[in-house]
């Protein structure tokens, strides 16, 4: 069985027992979260498809850590104008384990 679910406006494919990072949460760690906004669900073969989302569904998980993604570097450079800029950032991540999906 899994999902699509739309978890901090990026959708992902889950299913039970999976660990996932996601865009940071606001909740603490341990805390138990639910995600409402399912828009499809595959029970062993049966689809069932939400015009965006499906009433009822959710996805309950449980916040594991918070932590920051790998460094990601930007470089730009203008040719002939002497012109180079480097900057880069790291992601603020939450890893999450799926504990349920419920119809």
């Amino acid at each position: 069985m899994y999902a699509i679910v739309d978890i901090a406006g990026q959708q992902f494919k889950v299913e039970k027992d999976q660990e996932i990072f996601v865009h940071r949460l606001a909740e603490d760690k341990g805390a138990k979260v639910d995600f409402d906004k399912v828009m499809l669900i595959d029970n062993d073969g049966e689809v069932t498809v939400g015009k965006p989302n499906l009433d009822g569904a959710k996805v309950s998980a449980e916040i594991l850590e918070h932590t920051r993604g790998k460094k990601v570097k930007i470089f730009k450079k203008k040719r002939r104008k002497g012109f180079q800029k480097e900057t880069g950032h790291r992601d603020d991540l939450t890893k999450i384990k799926i504990a349920d999906i419920t119809a």
